[in-house]
């Protein structure tokens, strides 16, 4: 009964998640529980499961076509800021992206000024700020970059110290350690299996 409950909470707070009505999972979920009268709480884990669901059952086949096109830009974006060691992680990386997804890359430098102004040679950068999230007690703070490409998907570069190229932290959501792949590993990734997805089997 208890593993129905929380199917329930997870499938709700996915829908809340889906349509903006809850920003992060930890509000979606208390969210979730509080509407429908019950006190069981799904992990993040759950949550994700039935988010990448719902938006597969509103967006259909669409959305493979959407994960291709949102990587393919991601490459041009990497092929640009090739020196600083690019990576691409998120719903993009995973193959989870869904209608809204942005693209988050992360890329690792000395100067962050050299990779503004790389960005600025082909985009408009519409937001330059310091950044800061905090996992299982460890904050991690970086700069980031956001700007839009003429399709209108928005890219996220998140720039860290080079000394932090080969940092290995756990994702909140699915508990695996963010890997991401490289500018090459990418191309080849379009080239052998476009639609490939990035995620852990469900628990």
């Amino acid at each position: 009964m208890k593993r129905i409950l929380r199917r329930r909470v997870a499938r709700e707070a996915a829908r809340l998640l889906y349509y903006g009505l809850s920003g992060e999972y930890k509000q979606a979920k208390e969210e979730a529980a509080r509407r429908l009268g019950v006190k069981a709480l799904p992990n993040n884990f759950e949550v994700a499961v039935e988010l990448d669901r719902w938006a597969s059952d509103v967006e259909g086949g669409d959305r493979e076509k959407l994960l291709v096109d949102l990587r393919r830009e991601a490459l041009t974006v990497m092929r640009r800021l090739k020196a600083f060691h690019p990576r691409l992680i998120g719903s993009v990386w995973r193959g989870t992206a869904r209608k809204g997804s942005d693209i988050d890359i992360e890329v690792f430098c000395h100067e962050r000024e050299a990779v503004i102004n790389e960005v600025e040679k082909a985009y408009h950068i519409t937001r330059l700020e310091h950044a800061s999230k905090t996992d299982e007690g460890k904050t991690e703070r970086y700069f980031h970059a956001l700007f839009n490409l003429p399709s209108g998907h928005e890219v996220e570069v998140a720039i860290k110290g080079l000394e932090r190229l080969s940092e290995r932290r756990k994702c909140e959501v699915y508990g695996d350690f963010i890997v991401g792949v490289t500018l090459s590993q990418l191309g080849k990734l379009l080239v052998e299996n476009p639609h490939k997805r990035f995620i852990p089997k469900e628990r």
